[in-house]
């Protein structure tokens, strides 16, 4: 049975009306079947017809279409596949006069098929539904400000887009004019609306949800990150898991293996007067069903594709069942610091003045020279000024690029920067203390001394250290710090957080060499990064998990899993995900394997029936695969705390 489209329910197509139907006769021929029965032993009446057989026959017939034409194609490419076996065992069935047990190896292994065709479909309509999310058209304004309305799919870069309150964002862009809180759950997993305004990036397939915004547009329509986020997870969904590949292989195998074994089962035992051979041929059709490897074959696939969509409507995209199943068995974690541990933007955290001046007084005579600059340091104490009173006059400003800045305040002297501006002055006693905290420190003095000193530092995410307590938890104990930053800051973050390993001073190759150390020495690895310095590492690696992709083209395309949200807790869930799902394929493999030994042995014996063979192992095994593998989709992230 061919799978349907997600765009087509799988219990409205041919082969489910087949399924229906023959299910319906079945039951209506098992019904006549006791009539016949009770009416021939009261004595009623006679037939020479089988209205029963008849049904049972059209029963089997009609239910077995859905696999007869694959059987037959598998057969000419000498291929012994389940519908191989289906149509043998009911073959075998109307043999030996048991169109009951054909009609119902026909019927439920028809069902069991549709109910691996339904849980499929509706994994993959977790990304239909993200296709869904853009608008079909989109409001475009001209330079003289008339709107007019285009298709969304033919938005190119440079255009201007207006959404109104309620309305979904058509294109990835940055707001030129409005604000507005914006749902970005559909991209990041975020359920909380962020606020958005203007010079903020926004993304397609979002929605304003009280305000008015006017959007540059940023990208193509096919480019927009939504777009890349359908594309990957439509390819992930085609790229198999090892496991996988294996139990093709496996099934290749088994059963040309089994089939043999059946044949034997038949043939050997009259031959040596031990039964009648209808009552052999009987065991050998039973142990047919009993191997139908149906929810072997599934129980990756179905298993993968829920996992794989299900993280996706969370805000995750991961590449394949692949990097899925070595993030599973993953028990070491590489970590970029900057902009995955911490926030990637310095603050000022402590104000030192040396002499009889203010903190005020520091913060505003930096800030009025900062302002001048674009420099991350500059930034943070121009924002941390913020509100103070007093501009003063500044002239004369000069950038000395890795070392600092000068210029005249009021007409005197001042420099701002690293100890290597001030190779006149000692450095003061509270400049070494501050480093060893992690901090960077800027000196802030005048033609002849230092006057005061700004601590900066990039701030650790405020959920980091509680992140990697539950990874240590969940079994992932080796943890380790990769970064470019000095050794003393990089060695204060990891002991705020915990982790034991630090490699500090790092250039993106050295960071390849560190995550080569560790898989050859803990096999699989995971490495958490965020930015383009970070990419060999994250190629390097078992599974490279992009942080804060949103936005990102290139860490999208360059890590294996892309946690869309700028948030460390999505980490714990996709490990979560990616336990158990490597968790259940293993068990279903392993559960429908011994369920089907235990009634092999029953069948060869005589104990297991054709009806119980296709109710237990073949359809129940089925079933339970199939319902294992939709667990997956309602996993969701936790709290925290």
């Amino acid at each position: 049975m061919s799978h349907p489209t997600s765009r087509s329910s799988p219990w409205r197509t041919p082969a489910a009306r087949r399924t229906w139907a023959s299910a319906a006769l079945w039951f209506a021929g098992s019904l006549v079947t006791l009539l016949q029965a009770h009416a021939a032993t009261a004595g009623w009446f006679q037939v020479r017809l089988d209205p029963a057989g008849l049904i049972l026959l059209a029963a089997a017939m009609i239910g077995g279409w859905n696999f007869f034409p694959n059987a037959l194609r598998g057969l000419r490419r000498y291929r012994l596949d389940m519908n191989f076996l289906m149509t043998v065992a009911i073959a075998g069935a109307v043999l030996i006069g048991e169109p009951v047990e054909a009609a119902a190896i026909a019927a439920l292994f028809s069902f069991a098929e549709l109910l691996e065709s339904a849980a499929v479909v509706r994994a993959r309509r977790a990304v239909e539904e993200l296709v869904r999310l853009n608008p079909e058209q989109a409001t475009v304004v001209n330079p003289e400000g008339v709107e007019r309305s285009v298709p969304a799919s033919q938005l190119t870069r440079g255009q201007r887009v207006r959404v109104r309150p309620g309305e979904r964002i058509p294109i990835d862009g940055v707001v030129v004019d409005g604000e507005s809180g914006v749902d970005e759950a559909t991209v990041t997993g975020e359920s909380v609306p962020v606020a958005r305004s203007v010079g903020d990036a926004v993304y397609a397939g979002t929605t304003a949800v009280e305000g008015y915004l006017e959007i540059e547009a940023t990208t193509d329509a096919d480019d927009t990150t939504l777009a890349r986020i359908i594309r990957l997870v439509r390819q992930a969904q085609t790229r198999r898991a090892p496991v996988e590949q294996f139990v093709d292989r496996f099934a290749l195998y088994y059963t040309p293996a089994v089939t043999a074994l059946a044949v034997l089962t038949m043939t050997l035992p009259p031959l040596f007067d031990l039964g009648t051979p209808l009552e052999w041929f009987t065991r050998g059709l039973t142990l047919l069903v009993i191997a139908c490897p149906c929810a072997l074959v599934i129980a990756t696939p179905v298993t993968m594709v829920s996992a794989l969509t299900g993280a996706a409507r969370h805000g995750v995209v991961i590449k394949g069942g692949e990097y899925l199943e070595a993030l599973g068995a993953t028990r070491a974690m590489a970590f970029d610091k900057t902009g995955s541990l911490t926030r990637g933007a310095l603050v000022v955290t402590e104000v030192h003045p040396l002499v009889s001046v203010s903190v005020e007084d520091i913060l505003s005579l930096a800030a009025a020279v900062e302002s001048r600059s674009e420099h991350p340091i500059a930034r943070a104490i121009v924002d941390r000024a913020s509100g103070l009173t007093g501009s003063p006059a500044v002239t004369d400003f000069e950038a000395h690029p890795g070392r600092g800045v000068t210029a005249r305040v009021n007409g005197r002297q001042v420099r701002i920067g690293t100890r290597d501006l001030f190779p006149d002055v000692t450095p003061p006693d509270e400049l070494a203390t501050l480093e060893t905290r992690g901090n960077t420190v800027i000196l802030v003095g005048n033609a002849e001394q230092v006057i005061g000193l700004i601590a900066l530092a990039d701030a650790v995410r405020p959920n980091a250290a509680r992140v990697l307590h539950r990874l240590r938890r969940m079994g992932i104990r080796h943890q380790v710090m990769v970064t470019g930053d000095q050794p003393a800051v990089a060695e204060a973050v990891a002991r705020e957080l915990g982790i034991e390993t630090v490699h500090a001073r790092l250039l993106p190759e050295d960071k390849v060499r560190v995550v080569e150390d560790l898989k050859a020495d803990y096999g699989t690895v995971a490495m958490l990064g965020d930015g383009i310095n970070d990419a060999p590492a994250l190629t390097a690696a078992s599974v490279g998990i992009a942080m804060g992709a949103v936005g990102s083209p290139a860490t999208i395309e360059t890590a294996y899993v892309a946690l869309m949200a700028d948030d460390l807790a999505m980490l714990p869930y996709v490990v979560r995900v990616a336990r158990l799902a490597r968790h259940l394929v293993r068990f279903n493999i392993g559960a429908a394997l011994t369920l089907k030994l235990l009634l092999a042995v029953g069948a060869v014996g005589g104990m297991v029936t054709l009806l119980v063979a296709v109710l237990v192992g073949d359809m129940g095994a089925s079933i339970v695969v199939t319902l294992n593998a939709m667990r997956l989709a309602r996993i969701r992230p936790e709290p925290i705390r």
